[in-house]
């Protein structure tokens, strides 16, 4: 539903704008002055302000300045008498949309309000385009090679084309509103709005006035209509993050809307119907929060209709090399430097790592790391120390070899000891064994048959 705000100070007007265009199905605010339009702005989502020219203490070219400073793109139409077409016309060169004449004719009126609140829209969609596509959210910027983000490609590409819901999850940081956006941005949904929403930042009913909107009056600090989420994402997407932290009460209503694509505002009685397709994301276990109570079992089947579950990044690691690279280049043209590469030393720190913060934590350390390299090289020095496992006590060799003895033999011994303690150490990922040992795949193979190693089977 378009929104129009109208201002003037003759309420005789604002009571006949208020119903022609209430008619029209437009949803109409009201102000008697500059001053109090203003706070409205501040407030509302609008489609589209009417102004009487001549108002006392703030006219109309003075609340239009104000106007164009704040939103540029808002459409403004005057009204004014016919004694003053010529200061209207002043309006239009400083932004206004267009002007109409007192006394005005309802046809006329009502067809300049639809042009100017259609090319509104249509200069916030390709804005909205131009934003997307310099962003970029396609597969380029989601980074792996490994076989689970493979299948996360593939399936993407599959649900990308369809309206289904999806249900994302994944431990913090695994970039799950990266594969949402992955989702939108592929979808024939691309041109319109992507919205989200953290589901776990907001109390209870903060978090209902935001998804659902709220009307003028309906709680202490309401003091205009608010559209919602749902209604902004209309033909577009809305990205629910963290839905396992919303309460039973607000459970039921997403539930209704999600079903029917219809709701109410927070304090009204209207029924808004929405075409918006939802992507919703968690770090819980929402089929265990089914379970124990904690989450709707209805909504859950509604929200899970294609499910994709991001993998930790320490089920990945030969995506690591790849994501340092791509976080080194990322964080080198944004700071201005070149040519930086990493020490074989600290890439098999990374490598080693546990990364409880999954794909976050790494980029965050290679920005650390690019931040501080003095040279091109980012070195072990570079990397935030991270702490031994407890119990974890390096071998003494000296103590475990007593003389005299057959050298090589002791060497090969020792080398065979520490590849199978590698390859139990990254759970028999060859890849990851590898780079724990500095050496390559291939390498390590080729010692696994010198020395009789073989990976358990399943």
């Amino acid at each position: 539903m378009d929104t129009v705000l109208v201002v003037d100070d003759e309420k005789n007007y604002l009571l006949v704008l208020d119903a022609l265009l209430s008619e029209e199905g437009y949803e109409v605010i009201t102000a008697e002055s500059g001053m109090e339009a203003l706070q409205i702005l501040k407030e509302a989502e609008l489609d589209l302000v009417v102004t009487d020219l001549k108002m006392p203490k703030m006219n109309g070219i003075e609340l239009l300045e104000h106007i164009k400073e704040s939103n540029p793109d808002l459409p403004v139409i005057m009204m004014t008498a016919y004694g003053t077409i010529d200061t209207a016309i002043e309006a239009m060169k400083k932004g206004a949309y267009d002007y109409i004449t007192k006394p005005f004719q309802n046809e006329e009126l009502k067809l300049n309000i639809r042009k100017a609140i259609d090319a509104y829209h249509l200069l916030r969609e390709n804005r909205q385009l131009n934003q997307a596509l310099r962003r970029r959210f396609r597969f380029d910027n989601i980074v792996g090679k490994s076989k689970p983000m493979l299948k996360i490609f593939e399936l993407i590409e599959k649900v990308a084309a369809t309206k289904a819901a999806v249900l994302i999850t994944g431990e913090t940081g695994t970039g799950k509103e990266l594969i949402a956006k992955a989702i939108h941005y592929n979808s024939p949904r691309r041109d319109k709005p992507f919205i989200s929403i953290n589901c776990a930042a907001l109390t209870e009913t903060l978090l209902e006035s935001e998804l659902f909107g709220h009307e003028k009056g309906s709680f202490t600090g309401a003091i205009s209509t608010k559209k919602g989420r749902f209604e902004i994402a209309h033909g577009g997407s809305l990205f629910l993050d963290e839905v396992g932290e919303t309460s039973p009460s607000l459970q039921v209503k997403l539930l209704r809307t999600l079903q029917e694509m219809e709701f109410e505002r927070v304090g009204g009685t209207k029924t808004l119907k929405v075409d918006v397709r939802v992507i919703a994301a968690s770090n819980k276990d929402l089929k265990k929060e089914v379970q124990e109570g904690n989450f709707r079992k209805d909504l859950y089947y509604r929200l899970n209709v294609v499910h994709i579950q991001i993998p930790p990044l320490r089920d990945r690691p030969d995506d690591i090399p790849l994501l340092v690279s791509h976080f080194i280049d990322k964080f080198s043209k944004e700071m201005g430097k070149s040519h930086i590469t990493i020490s074989p030393e600290a890439m098999r720190s990374i490598y080693n790592r546990k990364w409880p913060g999954n794909v976050r934590e790494l980029e965050h350390i290679i920005e650390r790391a690019v931040i501080l390299c003095s040279g091109n090289v980012i070195q072990i020095s570079d990397l935030p120390e991270e702490p031994r496992e407890a119990g974890q006590i390096e071998p003494d060799w000296g103590k475990l070899i007593t003389l005299p003895t057959n050298l090589p033999q002791s060497l090969e011994a020792i080398e065979a000891k520490l590849i199978e303690r590698a390859l139990i150490q990254s759970n028999y990922v060859q890849a990851r064994a590898a780079a724990l040992l500095g050496i390559t795949k291939s390498l390590l193979q080729y010692k696994m048959n010198k020395y009789n190693l073989s990976i358990p089977k399943a």
